[in-house]
């Protein structure tokens, strides 16, 4: 490795430091810092726990306060002998690392707005307010291609379907994050999105040709490559045309997740493109992971096949032994070990971590985090999100005038309606329509069989509009997203939409059309935040236009849900 080069450009004063910090090491510290841990919830007997065990090179935790950070990252800096990576989240803005950071956006939001200037201060704010307390390395930004509208887990966390797209906010958000002091690490390699599964359940696969990968996510990685990402995450995804095109007597059942693949690893991302950066892998606690084979062969098999740093452990002390069996055994050589090493320490001189850390305080970070000026971007980004994908013409504006009485269908994932009142989204919504005059009704299901349910006459006389909003956010660990319908017989579907006009909402999954085709007027707002909330209300009255630009297939590729 040239460090000097890219992506380190390390001079010679930090590449003696790189040399001097590994020559010094143990070999039991060098294993230690090839992990990169979990403090979940920024704990002192987390810390204690980690440091009994191994010296590690890394560490996340979850969303925390920002006080409870800034005083967590104080005391882990103090136990660390060689200084740490600290990762988050940083996929929306600051609150990807403390409760009162900033909501930018989702990534599809972004997307929506379709400037890559929205991307470049989506980084801004995740660098700024994730360096206040002391982080310094960006599980972001996302690259994969929304595909397949049925997984769970693109959706609104990528920049979209268009792998242009993707490239250029991607590839903005590399720039932007990493100017800004921030390593990138961009995700998931060798790409989400084709598959419908979700890789924390079961190791998922891209299955595109060697060409069709050439044209989309080889073009997006080769483009934050050469824009100097630090880091990459693989995933626990298969990519079966390109390690049989490096591995051509691979048997079907040897074929291995990114995470676990010499083929993928060291032959694609590092041969074919190039990158000379850290490889880490996507989180270990993933059935993706630990499917393939048992893990006491996969933890080392992960660095001898090219990764160079293990993210989090099931065990942290039985994971770390089977890496330092794997070390003695001679699955990982002593070269293998040296040299990822050598790039976990040179991102942190890149950093210039070696050069010393600089202080943070509380007071500093309350300047910066939440800030005005983070603010009025994110407000920016809404305003030029929210997406008018279909419209009956003459519907929209509303106004007291026309629609005095709304029936409101609020679809929740917790079910029940006699909450709505109360629940934060649905109950802001309510407020916030009543706030300008209409008077507003929650709708209930009726009691009564079939054939004996209230007549029909009972909505159409009474309501002016029908008034529809999903929120159902797609996650890990869940295989589909779809709504489920009252009781009885779909209570709660369209059944009033030919007599009362009917306008239907997702506040945070772009592709409910799959399930109401029909519907004649259709927004998606990519999140449910007070600002999105705010803000939609106003294009519904009218007083602010309808500016997104839909980065994805609305429609899920039906031809019903076009219609009018």
């Amino acid at each position: 490795m040239d460090l000097s080069k890219k992506p380190f450009y390390l001079d010679e004063e930090a590449i003696r430091w790189v040399e001097e910090t590994l020559e010094r090491m143990t070999l039991e510290e060098k294993a230690g810092q090839l992990f990169c841990v979990n403090f979940k919830n920024g704990e002192d007997e987390e810390i204690d726990y980690v440091y009994n065990t191994l010296r590690p090179g890394g560490c996340m935790y979850r969303t925390i306060p920002t006080e409870k950070a800034i005083r967590f990252t104080e005391k882990v800096r103090k136990k660390a002998d060689i200084p740490l990576l600290v990762a988050a989240n940083l996929e929306k803005g600051g609150n990807g690392i403390v409760q009162e950071g900033t909501l930018l956006g989702s990534p599809l939001e972004v997307a929506a707005t379709d400037e890559t200037e929205m991307a470049e201060k989506l980084a801004a704010v995740c660098a700024r307010e994730a360096k206040a307390v002391g982080a310094n390395w960006a599980f972001a930004p996302i690259i994969d291609i929304d595909a397949n509208f049925r997984n769970p887990i693109t959706n609104t966390r990528t920049f979209g379907s268009d792998p242009e797209r993707v490239r250029r906010m991607g590839t903005a958000y590399v720039n932007t994050v990493q100017r800004l002091g921030i390593a990138a690490s961009i995700k998931h390699f060798p790409g989400d999105g084709q598959d419908e599964r979700d890789q924390h359940l079961v190791t998922s696969i891209n299955d595109l040709t060697c060409e069709e990968w050439d044209s989309t996510y080889g073009k997006i990685y080769a483009s934050c490559i050469e824009a100097g990402a630090l880091t990459c995450m693989v995933g626990h995804i298969l990519q079966p045309a390109y390690t049989k095109y490096f591995n051509p007597d691979i048997r079907d059942e040897e074929i291995l997740p990114g995470s676990l693949s010499k083929e993928l690893m060291t032959d694609l991302l590092r041969g074919k493109l190039g990158f000379e950066g850290l490889i880490i892998t996507d989180a270990t606690t993933m059935a993706g992971y630990t499917l393939p084979m048992s893990r006491k062969d996969a933890v080392p098999l992960s660095i001898a096949n090219g990764a160079d740093m293990f993210l989090f452990a099931r065990n942290l002390q039985e994971d770390y032994g089977y890496m330092l069996d794997g070390i003695h055994r001679g699955i990982i050589t002593r070269e293998r070990i040296d040299e990822a090493v050598t790039r976990i320490l040179a991102v942190k001189a890149a950093l210039g971590l070696h050069k010393g850390e600089a202080p943070i305080t509380l007071e500093q970070a309350e300047k910066v985090i939440g800030c005005e000026q983070h603010k009025e971007w994110a407000r920016e980004c809404v305003d030029k999100a929210i997406t008018l994908v279909k419209e009956e013409k003459g519907v929209l504006p509303l106004s007291v005038e026309r629609y005095p009485r709304i029936l409101y269908y609020p679809i929740e994932s917790d079910g029940g309606f006699s909450q709505y009142r109360t629940e934060a989204v649905a109950g802001k919504i309510i407020r916030l329509l009543e706030a300008q005059g209409f008077e507003v009704d929650c709708f209930a299901p009726p009691q009564g069989s079939e054939g004996r349910t209230p007549p029909m006459s009972d909505v159409i006389d009474k309501y002016d509009l029908i008034l529809y909003t999903a929120n159902l956010a797609t996650k890990s660990n869940q295989t589909t997203v779809r709504i489920e319908w009252a009781q009885p017989m779909g209570a709660n579907c369209m059944h009033y939409k030919n007599d009362v006009p009917t306008i239907f909402i997702s506040l945070e999954n772009p592709y409910h059309l799959l399930d109401v085709p029909r519907v004649k007027t259709y927004i998606n707002t990519y999140n449910s935040g007070d600002v999105v909330l705010e803000e939609l209300i106003k294009k519904l009255m009218g007083k602010s236009e309808f500016k997104g630009k839909s980065p994805v297939d609305p429609f899920c590729g039906k031809w019903d849900a076009r219609l009018s």
